[in-house]
């Protein structure tokens, strides 16, 4: 199963809400949950405390380093702590030996850092309405809108919410509501919470802040000055000053989670006085469902959310309407009304939310589609394990491979018209060689993807390869190429990974990438053994130049063509793909393939001027 990692809105210890019964119920279908806690450490170096949740090892809250340890709801991390930040979760990564790793973010400020993690899906579970927070400095308000654009996925609690951010793209989206702990709040306890006084109860819990009516709750206890309001929940707000002078208006204060159902039993009406502003609004309250989950009757202002209630709840538009409507709860419940109650909330749990959550995370029907062109001539070894590779990244994006065979000796035709038959993929056979490039552009013109990748026959990739890629050109509208890192080539892309059998490099080279998350270094030139282009690079720049024949010079070319364009060519420092380097080229013999590179080298200058060499540091 996948690994989610939950970058919290709130730490662990914090009022139990969203985040965290979404954390619990994942770990409970058997997948490992890591909740990044929004308190930092201030540590020079990269790392992470770590804090385990359960007794199953699936549960664990991490600390990540970051110099000051910055308040996620201050500003925006600066380039320094982004990278710091980035380590920090490169090192996470390693700890556990993650492979797939659903991102869920619950708050912009990790839109940078979650975005750049390997072989994963980034989803934004957009809880709340960030403007409507005074604590939100403007540049978390920018980042929602680029992780908005940039998730796989976007999550909403509530329809309102999801209107709010409207997508031309028709991107994939969800309303996942809120839900309750049902077996939690169902039963009553041994000892539920009575009145010292024995009057009965319009109690309230959870957050007194800016949006709480304090008029409203003024009237409320004037009008049943024989009644108790309870109120339960940690005041931000200076609510309890403005209603000492109500002597029936209670205040408990903060409570443990685990007391919640004590007081919620206690109650005999149950209320949600809110300010009807944006920020409530957006809200899909919890408590709702908690408060149905005990059959309780609830009474509320009018909010968008409360429809989907019907007749269990009873909204109010006014004061007077609020107050009428308590009146008429204040009869005793049937056995029936407390039933349907129940009936409702039994179906409305955090593991059917789940349900519905892992649904969409792993699914790859929202992936973008990648195309994958592979340019085969002999080697049907290197080519039966590039092969292999590309369909062992089960988790990835879909890949539509093609493969074009010029014209092999060693059997490699019949190998891949089964391959294909058994894959539903495609195979094109040239009864002739018709050299790199116009190979390649027989795929390209048939291919269906929205990125498309030139991958050499000599290659072997990496768990989470092409999302990765294809995630730095969703980021970089400016990027039109990218390229991996490598053991084996001639320019900057070329990096020292330890392995030396073939089996070890999956392990090396995830340690590697992990270490190096979101790194991109901008190059003139990619060698073409393995690039990745948006589609709208192809569509712009057009197919490989097929003067250069057999091969050479054909990616500095198009590099060039990319350039002139105004789109600049990058090589991620997180994705690895290893290489053979040559393996088509080293069957020609030596000094037929020299008098071909000064042929291709004189027409690239003919085009382009003097050609610089490729040069690794």
């Amino acid at each position: 199963m996948a690994d989610y990692i939950v970058w919290g809105a709130i730490d662990w210890d914090f009022r139990h809400q969203r985040p965290q019964q979404l954390a619990q119920a994942l770990s409970a279908t058997g997948r490992r949950v890591i909740y990044v806690s929004t308190s930092l450490k201030d540590t020079s170096q990269a790392g992470f405390a770590v804090e385990p949740l359960d007794q199953d090892n699936r549960l664990f809250q991490v600390h990540l380093f970051a110099r000051g340890a910055p308040s996620i709801y201050a500003g925006v991390p600066d380039a320094q702590r982004l990278q710091q930040l980035r380590n920090s979760i490169g090192e996470v990564l390693l700890w556990a030996c993650c492979g797939r790793v659903i991102s869920l973010v619950q708050h912009p400020f990790w839109c940078d850092i979650a975005s750049e993690l390997p072989n994963s899906r980034l989803l934004y579970d957009c809880m709340d309405h960030h403007q409507g927070f005074g604590d939100n400095a403007p540049g978390i308000l920018q980042l929602e809108q680029r992780l908005v654009r940039n998730a796989d996925l976007r999550l909403f609690t509530s329809d309102w919410l999801a209107r709010q951010w409207p997508d031309p793209h028709h991107a994939p989206r969800a309303v996942v509501r809120n839900a309750a702990d049902f077996a939690r709040f169902a039963s009553p306890p041994l000892n539920p919470y009575r009145d010292r006084f024995n009057r009965s109860v319009i109690g309230y819990y959870g957050a007194i802040a800016h949006w709480f009516d304090t008029a409203l709750v003024v009237s409320i206890a004037q009008a049943f000055p024989e009644h108790v309001v309870l109120l339960i929940g940690a005041d931000t707000a200076g609510v309890r000053g403005k209603l000492r002078n109500q002597p029936n208006v209670e205040f408990i204060g903060e409570v443990p989670y685990s007391a919640l159902p004590h007081y919620l039993h206690g109650f005999d009406v149950c209320i949600m006085p809110f300010h009807v502003t944006e920020l409530t609004l957006a809200t899909n309250p919890v408590k709702v469902y908690e408060y149905l989950s005990a059959g309780k009757p609830v009474v509320t202002v009018d909010l968008p959310e409360m429809r989907q209630f019907g007749a269990l709840v009873q909204v109010a538009q006014d004061s007077q309407a609020f107050i009428a409507a308590i009146g008429r709860a204040l009869v005793p419940s049937t056995p029936e009304q407390i039933s349907q109650r129940q009936a409702f909330a039994a179906t409305q749990t955090w593991t059917h939310r789940v349900e519905t959550l892992t649904a969409l995370a792993e699914s790859r029907d929202h992936t973008a589609r990648i195309s994958v062109i592979v340019v085969t001539y002999n080697n049907l070894a290197l080519t039966r394990a590039c092969l292999d590779s590309l369909e062992s990244d089960r988790d990835g994006p879909a890949l539509e491979i093609i493969v074009v065979d010029n014209a092999s000796g060693d059997g490699t035709p019949e190998f891949l018209t089964q391959w294909a038959a058994n894959r539903g993929q495609t195979v094109i056979l040239n009864s002739d060689n018709r050299g790199f490039a116009a190979a390649n552009n027989q795929g390209l013109e048939i291919a269906s993807g929205d990125y498309l990748v030139l991958l050499n026959n000599d290659t072997q990739v990496t768990a989470g390869w092409a999302g990765t890629l294809q995630r730095h050109l969703q980021r970089n509208p400016e990027l039109g190429l990218i390229g991996p890192s490598t053991n084996n080539i001639g320019n900057q892309a070329r990096v020292d990974v330890d392995y030396t059998h073939l089996a070890d490099m999956p392990q090396a080279a995830r340690r590697y990438t992990c270490q190096h998350l979101g790194e991109l270094i901008r190059l003139p030139t990619l060698a073409f053994f393995c690039v990745m282009m948006p589609r709208t690079t192809y569509l712009r720049i057009g197919p490989l130049d097929e003067v250069y024949g057999r091969g050479f010079f054909e990616d500095d070319d198009y590099c060039r063509r990319v350039e002139l364009a105004g789109l600049m060519s990058a090589c991620a420092r997180d994705v690895f793909v290893h290489h053979q380097l040559s393996a088509s080229f080293g069957q020609i013999k030596s000094s037929e393939r020299q008098a071909l590179f000064n042929r291709n080298k004189a027409i690239y200058e003919t085009k382009w001027g003097a050609w610089v060499p490729h040069e690794h540091d």
